[in-house]
């Protein structure tokens, strides 16, 4: 079966021939003729059967993007027992010395066999699955710090405006429920094979092997949580917590997952890794997303792959024109392939800081690493809150991101 890829590319090109066609009569200020009409209606059909069959890839790369991650460490059955757990009975619990029921139940496996996170305050282990940085502050008494969710009668948290999370969606591979370090071994190099004569001696080769390590980074995010809001607050404040807690600390990761220094605790990203090729920037923008797809293809890269930029980099393409001054489709510009957006990506690269990254990749050899479970330490001891019957709330996630194989990513400063 043709690789994704070459379908969508096939299609865009039978499109663009119809777009000759209709073009070319609109610009004689004539309907088509007979010969171009059949001709139309033959590549009409040609793209419907073609996007019947891309259809029909793009499944098959989903379910195997799915097999390829397997089951989570923790089990099906773990997960269909979260849907009645609540992060903010869990706060209460814990603040109170009496955490009870599931939150109990989920508290004690997740820290079975692990040493307590070390602090002042008190430790709750929350599954990441509930919540996936900068100091947050929650009361009641000012509206924008918490009041606006103690509430007579209060609809919904109204969320804010986020970035796109995409390394995940994009089909990187997930580990959860990592106890120790780990080590993914490559096969670097092949063997040789060699023609000999009827009585030749075979010649010996030897294949070589490397290994990606992964081993726990720990982020952090803060909030600041008043006495009333503990007591008062309605379920909002399991949502608030939930989305807004848990974005910070995944925005993090996807981040790093991108663009990660590997300095210090941070995790190393794509850009930064050693090994993956920075493609020749052309005047031409599909002339660069083509010297991105062919980085792979002349390293043998197989698999399903994907663009992923941001907001900058699809200005730059959607105001691109041909000869005639017409806009050139992006299926055209990115030569049929998928592509993503967000501001995750930077924006700042280069020599001047100024270049927008254009990453092309198989991102199944992504792989993120979570160890065990959120943490959070609830200190309602601290000078800031201990006066006022307040806490403060620390949740920590220790994970990690590898690039498996280096060669099954490329960018461009664009």
């Amino acid at each position: 079966m043709p690789r994704l890829q070459d379908l969508k590319e096939q299609r865009a090109a039978k499109i663009a021939e119809m777009r000759t066609i209709n073009e070319k009569a609109s610009n004689d200020n004539r309907d088509l003729d007979d010969g171009e009409r059949k001709q139309f209606d033959a590549l009409d059909k040609e793209v419907r059967a073609l996007g019947d069959q891309v259809d029909r890839a793009e499944k098959l790369a989903a379910y195997e993007r799915l097999e390829a991650q397997g089951e989570p460490v923790d089990g099906g059955e773990m997960r269909r027992e979260l849907r009645s757990y609540s992060l903010a009975a869990a706060i209460n619990g814990a603040l109170s010395g009496r955490l009870t029921g599931r939150e109990a139940e989920v508290h004690q496996e997740l820290t079975k066999g692990r040493e307590a996170r070390s602090g002042s305050g008190i430790h709750v282990a929350v599954p990441s699955e509930i919540i996936l940085g900068e100091a947050r502050s929650q009361t009641v008494g000012t509206p924008a710090d918490g009041g606006y969710t103690v509430a007579t009668q209060l609809a919904a948290v109204a969320d804010r405006f986020r970035p796109a999370l995409r390394v995940e969606s994009m089909g990187a591979t997930v580990m959860r429920g990592l106890s120790s370090f780990l080590d993914l071994p490559n096969l670097a190099a092949s063997g040789s094979t060699a023609w000999v004569a009827e009585d030749g001696n075979a010649t010996r080769s030897t294949a070589t092997f490397s290994k990606v390590s992964m081993a726990p980074k720990t982020v952090t995010g803060e909030y600041r949580l008043s006495r009333r809001l503990i007591l008062q607050s309605n379920t909002a404040i399991e949502d608030l917590l939930r989305r807004d807690l848990g974005f910070l600390l995944a925005q993090a990761l996807d981040r790093a997952a991108i663009n990660g220094s590997g300095t210090g605790p941070e995790p190393l990203g794509i850009l930064n890794t050693p090994g993956v090729e920075k493609v020749t920037t052309e005047a031409d923008f599909s002339d660069t997303t083509a010297n991105l797809i062919a980085a792979l293809e002349l390293d043998d890269v197989t698999g399903t792959a994907a663009f992923l930029t941001n907001p900058n980099v699809m200005q730059i393409g959607r105001k691109t024109k041909d000869a005639d001054g017409h806009v050139i489709p992006a299926s055209e510009l990115f030569h049929g392939g998928r592509v993503e957006v967000s501001t995750q990506v930077p924006a700042d690269i280069g020599g001047a800081s100024d270049k927008s990254a254009l990453i092309y990749g198989q991102w199944g050899q992504l792989y993120l690493g979570y160890w065990s479970a959120v943490d959070i330490l609830i200190n309602p001891y601290h000078p800031d809150v201990a006066s006022n019957g307040g806490a403060l709330l620390h949740a920590f996630l220790d994970a990690d991101v590898a690039v498996r194989h280096t060669e099954a990513f490329a960018f461009a400063e664009v």
